[in-house]
């Protein structure tokens, strides 16, 4: 076992080019190409449980979630909609969400882009 240290302050800058949120299962609504960022703390993104930071540019997109997550907004500002219940939250650095997964949303980057660190599982 191993301790990893969250960095709150860690920008999209410090995390990898993952390429078009698109092409990663996101539905743009607005904003362009949004680009996708990330770095693994612990897994990888497709294994049964893991961790990392991730991030997007500024835009509007539907994702729904093909795992759990639990996540910690490091930077940036945005908003997200459930769209099973209709419940928009607002969240800025230093807020945490939980989220199942099946779950259908819409998230608007409100600032040029967003950074956050989250927990995943299948």
């Amino acid at each position: 076992m191993s301790f990893t240290f969250i960095n709150r302050n860690t920008a999209i800058a410090d995390l990898d080019a993952w390429g078009s949120f698109s092409e990663l299962g996101a539905e743009i609504i607005e904003g362009g190409d949004v680009q996708a960022f990330g770095k693994s703390t612990f897994g990888a993104p497709t294994d049964p449980v893991s961790a990392g930071y991730f991030g997007t540019s500024k835009g509007k997109y539907r994702l729904v979630y093909p795992f759990s997550e639990q996540a910690t907004l490091l930077q940036g500002e945005l908003r997200i909609t459930d769209e099973i219940t209709g419940r928009v939250s607002h969240f800025s650095a230093g807020d945490s969400w939980f989220v199942t997964r099946g779950t259908s949303t819409v998230w608007e980057v409100l600032s040029e882009g967003f950074t956050k660190h989250y927990l995943s599982f299948v």
